[in-house]
């Protein structure tokens, strides 16, 4: 073999070489944190390959590609069925987050979508996959549920337990309403102190009607602390400011 042809055999396989790992890097599963990166892109930006990368790795079965896939679908009504179909997809799989969208889907409903109607009997299920995996507003959904008697029989019990499990992640919305279930002893033993130590909990976590309530109640007094006009003042001022935020997160 001449030098020449040496040569070019020899630069041809250095290529193959370096093409290699960029073909391993290209097959390589996206994290977590870079899928919700390209889907923020995709959705903020309406970035069309942000999204075609997005399909692309829904085919591949990644549960937090069909997640965000889903939740960009969400916002599209004519993808909506496809949204729903996502979401159970990456719930199956394992899919907190996924699971709890779904529910909520399932539990407001669409009635401009066909198909989409509330569904709060199987939102619960849905609710109770979340939880189960410390989905602390799923947990708190699936104590209304109970609470209310939505989609499922009506039981004060269990309506404390999940409540109690949204509670322990630092729901404060949980916190609130489980504290009226132990003033009133209601699916749990009544206990005034353990309501009065939620409602507290809640209003430092800035949850406006704990907030609220907790002013009312120090500006009367009760039997747990006096009267203080000066401690209700602050809250009450408090609570003003904060009702014009987002509290609707927890």
């Amino acid at each position: 073999m001449s030098l020449s042809k040496s040569v070019l055999v020899l630069a041809g396989a250095v290529l193959i070489a370096a093409a290699l790992p960029a073909c391993q890097i290209q097959q390589e599963k996206p994290s977590s944190a870079h899928i919700e990166a390209v889907s923020m892109k995709a959705a903020q930006q309406a970035d069309a390959s942000a999204e075609r990368k997005l399909i692309a790795w829904s085919a591949q079965q990644l549960p937090v590609a069909q997640r965000e896939l889903a939740l960009l679908y969400q916002t599209r009504p004519a993808q909506r069925q496809q949204a729903i179909a996502l979401f159970e997809q990456a719930a199956q799989a394992g899919d907190s987050e996924a699971a709890f969208r779904l529910a909520e889907m399932l539990r407001n409903g669409n009635a401009s979508v066909a198909g989409v109607s509330p569904a709060p009997a199987a939102a619960a299920h849905w609710y109770a996959q979340a939880a189960g995996q410390q989905h602390a507003r799923a947990a708190l959904m699936l104590g209304l549920l109970y609470k209310n008697g939505e989609g499922v029989a009506r039981d004060d019990r269990q309506a404390a337990h999940w409540l109690g499990i949204a509670s322990e992640r630092g729901n404060p919305h949980a916190m609130f309403l489980l504290s009226y279930l132990y003033q009133e002893g209601r699916g749990v033993t009544a206990d005034r102190q353990r309501a009065r130590a939620l409602l507290e909990e809640a209003a430092e976590h800035e949850y406006p009607p704990a907030i609220q309530e907790l002013a009312l109640t120090v500006q009367l007094g009760d039997g747990l602390s006096p009267q203080d006009s000066l401690r209700a003042s602050h809250l009450f001022k408090e609570a003003t400011e904060h009702r014009h935020n987002n509290w609707n997160r927890f």
